[in-house]
């Protein structure tokens, strides 16, 4: 229900590949955190734990509508001590897609395009809220890349990355949930 109330109130479906989805069978692999007041359930996150407890981190994460301000902090925190007791070195908060990405005469024609994305393409991704969100936490960001055969194959590469994320390239220009 919670997941349920959570895509609805986002106006999203489920995505896929690089993000959590709710699924019981896959979630039923991995810990998972949940924030409980008064026998209630608020929210709930699935955890990765990493190999040598290395890195933890979290694959999918849902709150109900009327949880309190700040349910995600809250979840953040407590996973983050919960690992830490538990011998965990890291906790990864993830990726940001597009940011950091420097515009400019030098860059190029690609990263300028990048960087226009995350600067006005809110309407399909929260990019700037993402970041700013993760940043309270004083991460050590790392860059990662993608490699590609060329230029003129970027767009598709993109497009298909796109669509593999957000569930089909409908969902993602219309934010509408999946049927």
């Amino acid at each position: 229900m919670i997941s349920d109330e959570w895509l609805n109130d986002k106006k999203a479906g489920e995505k896929g590949f690089s993000l959590g989805f709710f699924n019981e069978e896959y979630l039923s692999c991995f810990p998972v955190a949940v924030v409980r007041f008064q026998g209630r359930i608020f929210a709930f996150a699935n955890l990765w734990p990493g190999g040598g407890k290395k890195e933890l981190s979290i694959d999918l994460m849902r709150y109900c509508n009327d949880a309190p301000h700040g349910i995600m902090d809250f979840i953040f925190c407590e996973i983050m001590l919960w690992g830490k007791s538990q011998g965990y070195q890291w906790f990864s908060l993830g990726m940001v897609p597009l940011a950091g990405l420097e515009p400019g005469k030098a860059a190029s024609f690609w990263s300028n395009i990048g960087t226009f994305v995350y600067r006005h393409g809110e309407h399909f991704y929260n990019f700037k809220g993402l970041r700013s969100y993760k940043d309270k936490f004083d991460p050590q960001w790392q860059p990662r890349y993608l490699a590609s055969p060329g230029s003129l194959r970027l767009p598709s590469i993109f497009t298909n990355l796109t669509a593999l994320i957000g569930g089909s390239l409908k969902d993602v220009f219309t934010k509408q949930p999946h049927d």
